[in-house]
């Protein structure tokens, strides 16, 4: 009793049914970008500079394999650029951003691997929506030795792969604080909308939010899809902001900023050092 529920990462559905009630909140989260993988050809076609990520990928030698779940999963090899990447970010693992367990329980999800002769260079992971006869692309890593052009070609190998077997959507997932969310009324309270514009601002420490906005907005989607946090109370409150925070960190969330501050002033002392 006295409970209450926060709907994370609700779309469109959700927040259609929730809108209109008075005992529900709503806050902007971000927004995902979508596409119909058929119209993805021409949509790469149409962009000369990701066409050039491309061709620079396989002129470093960068070829695409799809690994079916059973190789894949915990393979050392693909461990070993999770770990790479996970190194590169300050931020400790918040499981809507930065996944430390991607190849566990890979089952229905498909894997495409770079690899630069016979070894994996990075790796994308792309999980089924069958409501939507789609998949989301959950997360595209590269290790420490992928060339430049990396990522657009393993989005680009899997999308292709999504069009020939008849998907009918593919989004690259969450960009938290995106500036593309096509919502004209503003429904987030003060207190969070100053919180937020003080994140993008200046937590690119923790996690370059415009950087991954800008990444995923150069191919040009068809739509952006606005997802939000829906909570059952009239006002979205910082209780409920700090259930969120709660859920997708390890133990107190206060903890977990204390240990990236840590590890970015950990990190930025390495880069003067060398």
């Amino acid at each position: 009793m006295g409970e209450r529920v926060v709907y994370f990462g609700a779309e469109t559905r959700l927040q259609t049914l929730y809108q209109d009630s008075s005992q529900h909140s709503r806050i902007l989260l971000g927004a995902q970008p979508s596409w119909h993988p058929n119209a993805w050809a021409s949509v790469i076609a149409g962009h000369a500079s990701v066409r050039a990520q491309l061709h620079r990928a396989r002129n470093k030698g960068v070829r695409m394999e799809h690994w079916p779940s059973d190789r894949a999963e915990q393979h050392p090899l693909l461990q070993r650029c999770l770990g790479e990447w996970l190194q590169q970010r300050p931020l400790p693992p918040l499981h809507f951003l930065i996944e430390p367990d991607t190849l566990g329980e890979l089952r229905d999800r498909k894997v495409f691997v770079a690899l630069q002769g016979e070894y994996p260079v990075g790796f994308l992971v792309a999980s089924p929506i069958p409501a939507r006869c789609g998949w989301l692309t959950e997360q595209f890593v590269r290790g420490d030795g992928a060339p430049n052009g990396t990522a657009e070609l393993m989005i680009d190998t899997a999308i292709r792969w999504m069009a020939e077997h008849k998907a009918q959507y593919v989004t690259l997932g969450l960009a938290p604080l995106s500036t593309h969310a096509p919502v004209t009324v503003q429904t987030d309270p003060l207190w969070l909308r100053l919180l937020f514009r003080w994140t993008r601002a200046h937590g690119r420490r923790f996690y370059n939010f415009d950087g991954l906005d800008a990444f995923k907005a150069k191919f040009t989607p068809e739509q952006w899809e606005p997802v939000f946090a829906i909570s059952n109370e009239p006002g979205f409150s910082v209780r409920s902001l700090h259930a969120i925070a709660a859920a997708f960190t390890s133990g107190a969330p206060v903890r977990t900023v204390m240990r990236g501050l840590a590890k970015a002033v950990r990190q930025e002392a390495d880069w003067l050092i060398h």
